[in-house]
């Protein structure tokens, strides 16, 4: 019996964590660098902790650096796709040399993207685009839910969510990653599953701010983190149905699920509490990139909005009070209560 080949493309912390869970379901792991992940790279075929989860790798799993990606890709069944929303793109492009038709693209980058128009889109059919003619033959699964990157690497129990327009290929995506820690529900709500992983990055920044306003008094801010949770939840409702997807995915793992992990802790939470802590916007964001955390939250909130505007969306008080936040406002706390707080 032929072992199937899994290839992760992006080796920073969910790309290896997810190698966790392919190893363990007894596949043929590789997992491949960008062109900045050559420290990430060197860090673990020196044996050493992943820097960013904590976690070592499993010996078997085939690390490749980024000129390796034809290697890598070559005889692949599955290709996991755990590059930043910023690189996915181009990192699509150069795939499509390599990468065979037919192949499953299961893609765990969380964001928007740009048509080459200049249009804000979720990024599935972004990913099909850039692929070129093997965009109509290679399926994009979507991944979303509470998965955090260091407790999928560390091996502790997750319910993930598949999605895509295929129920048999989303099938054959969970079975290839399954194990008894890392456990897949699968949907055929695409739309529902992306708008969410991509939204409660931006709302998970606004709970942090809450977060942040009781680290820095001592006097907690709890009611209006609920307050903010709540109302996040409805506005990704509300944009999950006008981009096609269901109310009731935004309501399971997916969403509610993934924005109570991201509110608890991860780099959008954190980012929002430096906020809430009274750091400045820029500055946070300056020290966290220093550091090597990107915050995905920031630009999606950007793109959130425009997107919201191109829909004719004007229910949405709370991502455009983060978007304020992020332009500054002196009192971020003040302004979310606004946005959420009973009129």
């Amino acid at each position: 019996m032929t072992v199937p080949t899994v290839a992760i493309l992006g080796a920073g912390a969910m790309g290896s964590a997810l190698a966790t869970p392919a190893a363990a379901a007894g596949n043929r792991v590789r997992l491949w660098g960008t062109w900045l992940d050559d420290d990430l790279l060197a860090e673990l075929r020196a044996g050493r902790p992943h820097p960013r989860t904590g976690i070592r790798i499993d010996p078997q799993v085939a690390l490749h650096a980024a000129g390796e990606l034809a290697a890598t890709l070559d005889g692949a069944d599955l290709v996991a796709v755990a590059i930043s929303s910023e690189g996915v793109l181009e990192v699509a492009r150069r795939a499509a040399a390599t990468l065979a038709p037919g192949t499953p693209l299961l893609l765990c980058t969380k964001g928007f993207g740009r048509r080459p128009g200049g249009a804000v889109e979720l990024l599935p059919p972004l990913v099909a685009d850039a692929l070129g003619p093997l965009g109509a033959a290679c399926p994009v699964v979507a991944v979303g839910g509470p998965c955090k990157a260091n407790e999928v690497a560390a091996g502790r129990p997750t319910a993930a969510v598949f999605a895509g327009a295929d129920e048999a290929v989303v099938a054959g995506c969970a079975r290839a990653l399954t194990t008894p820690a890392y456990r897949v529900a699968c949907s055929g709500d695409l739309a529902g599953v992306e708008t969410a992983a991509a939204t409660k990055n931006v709302y998970a920044i606004a709970v942090g701010v809450c977060h942040g306003r009781t680290e820095a008094g001592g006097e907690p801010w709890h009611d209006l983190a609920a307050a903010t949770f709540t109302q996040a939840v409805a506005e990704m409702r509300r944009l999950a149905v006008a981009l096609g997807g269901r109310e009731e995915t935004v309501l399971g793992l997916a969403g509610l699920g993934d924005l109570e992990v991201t509110s608890l802790s991860g780099r959008n939470r954190v980012f929002g509490a430096r906020v809430g802590r009274g750091e400045p916007p820029a500055g946070a964001l300056a020290a966290m990139a220093a550091a090597g955390q990107t915050v995905e939250g920031v630009p999606a909130a950007r793109l959130a909005r425009e997107l919201a505007a191109r829909l004719a969306l004007d229910d949405l008080p709370l991502l455009e009070a983060v978007n304020r936040v992020l332009d500054g406002d002196p009192d971020p706390a003040a302004l979310l209560a606004g946005a959420v707080l009973p009129r």
